[in-house]
């Protein structure tokens, strides 16, 4: 016989952010946030359980805490709607569409049941009865004390730092037109709190829920439950000879259960008086029969060791329920679900029940502000601490709302996440720098990363210069048409230092940079130059900016300064009748020759291409050729010098991104520590960061400019699989500071990747304080345009010449290879 669910609803109002029921229950809901999956030790789980167990002892007796975990089967929406998308971040849109991920959400309620309210049972529901409201339900001081009562719990559980609450108001709590409220979404297991779709329920042959086959499995029964449990438990997958990897104890029936489900966690606060009292009672029942049956004597045994436990360590007495409520839109997918829930629960040791005849009763004690009227004989005795175990302490990676960041991958599905790891951290003051320091050995897929990392702070209207060694960065270089300076024989590196924008006046800075580059060229490192040799170039640089403006044909370069020299300056010189001792002008000129025209440098320093490196937002110079060469190196290292500083200090309210590759360890060696040292300690006073990338442990080890300047002065540590050092990581793990857990964590990397899909993990550890592994998967087009595969970067070249441009040629290679793989 069909009954209409408003006549059976045991939900009579909601009122002040409460739910009020029919037999005169309050509840009040809260929507909780948990920890990431993965970001917690052993002793953050212990930290995080001991705060639930005292929140919990907040509660009066009689109440009923109900934690609610939904973990809904979704996918990923792509947002195409942007116009100002860039190539890049369009096909990450389309590769990762309808990626398939469990969204979780987590809510917390806690019911004050009457004085006078009479326990239910699977016989005794509202269900299949009516009720009159109590008389203290109407009670106002009643009341207010267990509100009271629900603010102490929110508060002791806020203080721990894990968790964040919200009581939810009347509006969120009803149903409207378009939007399902928290009860309808529990009544229709509704997906999407966004969309209502008004289901049949049906509980004739099992629980069916319009199409929606459903399954009710049981934690009811003490028997079934296994012999110890903790805070957290051991994650096999990730976990090494060297380390344990920690997970939550209730993991498996949560984030890591990858089916739609919600797990439902009851404990029912009771009067310690009482319940010790009622306890007594049954085993004195139990030793009265203990001599006609061994499970008697097993069972007396048992509340034996309940009640000293209580006596002794003072603990106050609670019953318990969970269980897990899965479904699906097929019933031939029923087995497989009852396989993985079986498992889920095997590996916590525990032993799986399909409820079936009580089912009915505890799916409608589930509904949201129905809580006391669970069946209390479907409940077993318990403690606080022992509960709390069983509570799933974890969420999903949370995506930031942060505009900067990057986006990587939950590590379990791989759905795109959006990270800040460059000003959130500041804000929230856990660094207090936005330096990196990468570390990753050839093929951990660091280039990858970095090439990610950096795409993407130039597509958020960053500056970027690159020092690279290897080539990692050209084909992204190409593809935002940036400066790409390298060397060979037929296209050999040129700059010029002395060109600026719009024919303007130098500013000190500008001047004091090219002093310092022809200083070097002209004197030798151990050489020290006279006061008022330095004295004639600051008037030389003076006099020649000013003959420029006169004389508007003549084009700033190197040429130009040394014709202006020779020709203009020698004369004044003269006029001022300045010693060769004080400057001896034709030992300069002599010197510079080789890069004046017609010399084997002249090249070097009058480029008419790629000139204004000030505006330009992205700039790699690649070093691999030169950066043994005694002369062209440190010319180089000195224009890269004032190139940074420059943007650094003019370009206000604009980030600036240095990266050094391992061009790092050649630009050191050159006298150049002073600089690395300069920059990273100031650079983020300026809006900017330094980010060095180094793959070898030793030069760690061996550089005191990377111990002292570099990991001192990087807040943000980034390192990728480092399984190769795991029998000598602690020597890496002193060095930067990590934690035993951000050790587990960094050891676990690539451990049980997905085999079906091709990606690289990455550790981000921030301050020490927040550390996790994400997925640095990308679609086919970001792929070809940071692979440093020679063969691969050469197809993309042949592509991008055959179809006119780098955007052309990777979407066209992209497509050709995507194809292929079906």
């Amino acid at each position: 016989m069909e009954k209409v669910i408003d006549d059976l609803l045991p939900i009579l109002d909601m009122e002040n952010g409460c739910i009020l029921s029919k037999q005169g229950d309050v509840t009040v809901v809260f929507q909780t946030e948990l920890p990431e999956i993965f970001s917690l030790s052993d002793k953050d789980y212990d930290t995080l359980h001991q705060s639930f167990v005292k929140a919990l002892k907040m509660l009066p007796a009689g109440s009923v805490f109900h934690k609610q975990d939904y973990f809904i089967d979704s996918r990923y929406r792509a947002e195409f709607g942007d116009q100002d998308t860039s190539f890049l971040s369009l096909s990450s849109e389309r590769f990762f569409n309808e990626r398939p991920y469990l969204a979780h959400s987590c809510y917390i309620m806690l019911t004050r049941k009457p004085k006078a309210r009479k326990a239910s049972s699977s016989l005794f529901s509202n269900l299949i009865r009516p009720a009159l409201v109590p008389q203290d339900a109407m009670d106002v001081a009643v009341h207010q004390d267990f509100i009271d009562a629900a603010d102490q719990f929110r508060r002791v559980l806020e203080d721990s730092g894990y968790v964040k609450l919200r009581q939810l108001e009347d509006h969120e709590l009803f149903s409207y037109a378009g939007k399902a409220g928290l009860i309808e979404r529990y009544c229709y297991l509704s997906e999407q709190q966004t969309s209502s779709m008004i289901r049949d329920i049906e509980f004739k042959d099992g629980i069916k829920i319009g199409e929606k086959y459903c399954q009710l499995y049981t934690l009811a029964d003490a028997a079934d439950l296994p012999g110890s449990a903790g805070a957290g438990t051991t994650y096999e997958k990730y976990s090494t000879d060297k380390t344990k990897f920690s997970i939550g104890f209730a993991s498996t029936l949560g984030q890591l259960l990858s089916c739609n489900h919600i797990y439902n966690q009851y404990v029912f606060i009771e009067d310690s008086g009482a319940a010790i009292r009622r306890l007594e009672s049954k085993r004195l029942r139990l030793q009265s029969l203990s001599v006609y049956a061994r499970e008697n004597s097993l069972a007396l045994d048992a509340a034996n060791e309940f009640l000293n436990e209580a006596v002794k360590e003072q603990r106050s007495p609670v019953k318990a329920h969970f269980n897990v409520l899965a479904w699906t839109d097929k019933r031939s997918e029923l087995q497989q679900i009852k396989s993985m829930v079986s498992s889920a629960l095997a590996q916590i040791d525990a032993t799986v029940k399909l409820e079936t005849t009580g089912a009915p009763q505890i799916f409608w004690a589930g509904i949201p502000g129905n809580e006391a009227d669970f069946p209390m004989n479907e409940t077993f005795d318990t403690f606080a601490e022992q509960a709390s175990c069983f509570l799933n302490l974890e969420t999903g990676y949370i995506s930031s709302l942060s505009p900067v960041g990057i986006r990587l991958g939950d590590r379990l599905t791989g759905k795109p996440v959006h990270v800040d790891i460059s000003d959130e951290p500041i804000r929230l003051g856990i660094c207090t720098n936005r330096n990196k320091f990468i570390l990753g050995p050839s093929g951990s897929g660091k280039s990858f990363f970095t090439n990610h990392m950096i795409r993407s702070y130039y597509e958020q209207g960053a500056h970027v210069v690159l020092v690279d060694v290897g080539h990692s960065y050209k084909g992204l270089c190409d593809l935002v048409e940036g400066y790409y300076f390298t060397y060979d024989e037929k296209h050999p590196i040129r700059f010029n230092p002395f060109y600026i924008e719009g024919r303007a006046k130098p500013d000190t800075e500008k001047k004091e940079s090219i002093k310092t580059l022809l200083l070097a060229l002209w004197k030798k490192d151990n050489e020290v130059f006279k006061r008022s040799e330095y004295v004639a170039l600051s008037n030389a640089l003076t006099l020649y900016y000013q003959f420029l403006q006169e004389h508007p044909r003549v084009v700033a370069s190197f040429d130009s300064f040394y014709d202006f020299l020779r020709d203009v300056f020698v004369k004044v010189l003269q006029d001022d009748q300045v010693k060769d001792r004080d400057f001896d002008v034709s030992n300069f000129l002599y010197v510079l020759r080789p890069y004046y025209r017609g010399g084997e440098f002249d090249y070097l320093l009058n480029a008419s291409e790629n000139l204004d490196l000030q505006n330009q937002r992205f700039i790699v110079f690649e070093l691999d050729a030169v950066k043994d060469h005694p002369i062209l190196f440190p010319v180089i290292t000195i224009i890269i010098m004032e190139v940074f500083i420059s943007k650094m200090r003019k370009l206000k309210g604009i980030r600036k991104v240095i990266l050094i590759e391992e061009a790092w360890k050649a630009i050191a060696k050159e006298g150049m520590a002073e600089y690395i040292r300069y920059l990273f300690k100031t650079v983020r006073k300026f809006f900017g960061e330094a980010i060095v990338v180094t793959q070898e442990v030793e030069d760690i080890i061996s550089s005191p400019v990377v111990k002292q300047a570099i990991i001192n002065n990087s807040d943000c540590k980034i390192l990728l699989d480092q399984s190769k050092y795991q029998n000598k990581f602690d020597q890496i793990q002193q060095l930067l500071g990590l934690t035993e857990k951000e050790k587990a964590l960094v050891l676990s990397v690539n451990k049980a990747n997905d085999p079906l899909k091709k990606y690289k993990e990455v550790f981000i550890s921030l301050g020490g304080i927040s550390s996790k592994v994400y997925r640095t998967e990308v679609s086919p087009s970001e792929y070809l345009a940071y692979t440093t595969e020679e063969t691969e970067k050469i197809k993309v070249g042949e592509y991008a010449k055959k179809y006119g441009s780098v955007k052309k040629g990777i979407s066209v290679l992209a497509s050709e290879l995507t194809k292929g793989k079906k």
